[in-house]
């Protein structure tokens, strides 16, 4: 499919989805509850965002290094059913790949389905269980065609003015090349303060290992905007701290509290 025609059919699909969830949102009497943001660090918090309310998170993403370039869309749906329970769908709605060549592969992304479990401690800190498994549902090309499961280990907790997440996580890598070690971890602790209501900061370190593959880490920096208590806005860069993989990265976005589900 040519690129823009695939582009306009993903807007009116995005536009027809933000128009019913609108609709649905507005059919609430009430105030709505906060938002619960993921984004835009790497690791996430044990909280979940409010049960039977549809959350969405997204943006966009620009990363490069030596040349080469990538472009893409993240897309997160989630869904509480319950107030330590709940599941994510995680996906890229378009990728555009860009050698140090110049040739260009452009389609959607792989996608993501996690469950989640929460373990509170106190009111201000948490354990989390996240399970994973990743489907190829890439274009050819952009995934690797392989199915990814992981696991991943959470705290968080509130430091006075501060708070905390802490990740750490094995993935068991579907697609290997000869040499490569097929369970991969990653790692992230990121730090964040709110500045006032709307305001807020965060920065954070993260990173990969995997035997034979090149380990990576960077820091990231972002502000994030509170539009309103259902809609959040975050912007930021990432710089990475070794001299393999991608050497930065851009992005922006929001997390919205769409539509109450059940």
């Amino acid at each position: 499919m040519n690129p823009i025609a695939y582009c306009n059919i993903c807007g009116r699909i995005a536009a027809l989805a933000l128009t019913l969830a609108i609709w649905a949102a507005q059919a609430e009497t009430g105030e709505p509850p906060s938002a619960t943001p993921y984004r835009p660090s790497v690791s996430t918090p044990a909280a979940l965002s409010k049960p039977g309310w549809l959350e969405i998170e997204a943006g966009g993403l620009r990363a490069g290094g030596g040349g080469a370039r990538r472009d893409s869309l993240p897309l997160t749906f989630k869904l509480a059913f319950a107030p330590d329970w709940g599941v994510r769908f995680v996906g890229e709605a378009w990728v555009q790949q860009t050698d140090p060549t110049g040739q260009r592969q452009t389609g959607g992304g792989d996608t993501a389905v996690v469950l989640k479990r929460r373990f509170a401690v106190d009111d201000a800190s948490a354990f989390g269980l996240e399970f994973g498994v990743t489907l190829p549902t890439a274009s050819a090309g952009i995934g690797s065609g392989k199915s990814d499961t992981s696991v991943t280990g959470i705290y968080s907790a509130d430091l006075g003015p501060y708070h905390t997440d802490l990740n750490i996580g094995f993935t068991r890598v579907g697609q290997i090349a000869v040499g490569e070690g097929r369970t991969q971890t990653l790692w992230a602790a990121s730090l964040s303060k709110s500045l006032n209501d709307r305001w807020g900061l965060v920065g954070e370190f993260s990173g990969t290992h995997r035997a034979g593959v090149p380990i990576t880490s960077q820091f990231l920096f972002a502000a994030s905007y509170n539009f309103s208590k259902a809609l959040v806005f975050d912007a930021g860069v990432a710089r990475s701290t070794r001299s393999n993989g991608p050497e930065w990265s851009a992005f922006a976005g929001f997390t919205w509290l769409a539509a109450r589900i059940f």
